[in-house]
């Protein structure tokens, strides 16, 4: 499905009924990265998985693309398809830093948030200078060298051994962004504020997910992140890196219905 959103077109999935669950996915990624949780919670409640800007099926649009940006993106898409009840936003990566934006420009229209391996603090003075150079060298070369680089870091070393259809799984739903994409969002990655002073503010129930062997975000953390967010709580997922979603799916989506079914009971598994 196709909805235009902000002046571009964008792709999106939406099924099931119930609580609405917004998913928002990472970079250099798109919405096929959630579909066990499509597949596996549509029966549970309402999936809405787009694809933001430039990204998978969406229209390739040129950046930078700030984290307002794409809250903004989030909003215009809630409004297009007309729902006006709260939902609960998940989002993993640079998913939560979209959630931590939109959280300060529209919490009126959330009931909870789910963050799953994403942190609070900006970038640090090294990690600004990696994306340029990511940039720089997505422009040489093409989006193919960012997913070869990547994909080592994002899957729990178990994984990256013994499941080499999910590290070419990965692969393709990286390679399904525009170059515009992957520009864009290492602009807008590199200059995003510090959410820290965010943490505190929050007031919606919250849920925390963090791999265990994500080699991206200590583990150490996240459990600060955590003890910053008033009523929220945290779950460690075993032998799961930076994608945990695609790594141990049914542990993911069963922690998912155990925190939503505050809101549906019926959810808890």
């Amino acid at each position: 499905m196709n909805v235009i959103v902000n002046g571009f077109e964008m792709a999106y999935t939406d099924v099931g009924r119930g609580i609405p669950l917004l998913l928002v996915h990472g970079y250099p990624l798109n919405r096929q990265m959630w579909q066990p949780q499509i597949d596996g919670l549509k029966q549970y409640m309402r999936i809405l998985a787009p694809d933001l800007r430039g990204h998978g099926d969406s229209q390739a649009v040129p950046g930078p693309y700030s984290m307002d940006l794409f809250a903004d993106d989030l909003a215009a898409f809630l409004d297009a398809l007309r729902i006006d009840e709260p939902v609960v936003l998940c989002g993993l990566s640079m998913g939560g830093y979209i959630a931590f934006a939109f959280y300060r420009k529209y919490a009126h229209r959330l009931r909870g948030l789910i963050l799953a391996t994403t942190r609070a603090i900006p970038d640090s003075p090294e990690a600004r200078q990696g994306r340029e150079a990511a940039a720089l060298l997505a422009r040489q070369r093409g989006i193919a060298v960012i997913a070869e680089g990547m994909a080592p870091r994002l899957l729990s070393p178990k994984t990256l051994q013994s499941r080499p259809e999910l590290v070419q799984r990965m692969r393709e739903i990286m390679l399904h962004s525009s170059l515009e994409g992957v520009l864009g969002d290492l602009d807008g990655l590199k200059d995003r504020p510090d959410s820290s002073p965010t943490l505190a503010q929050i007031n919606l129930p919250t849920l925390v997910i963090a791999g265990a062997d994500d080699q991206l975000i200590p583990l150490e953390e996240t459990e600060a992140m955590r003890n910053a967010i008033a009523h929220s709580q945290m779950v460690v997922i075993p032998d799961a890196g930076h994608l945990l979603n695609l790594e141990q799916p049914q542990v993911f989506n069963a922690a998912v219905r155990d925190f939503l079914s505050q809101f549906q009971p019926n959810l808890s598994s």
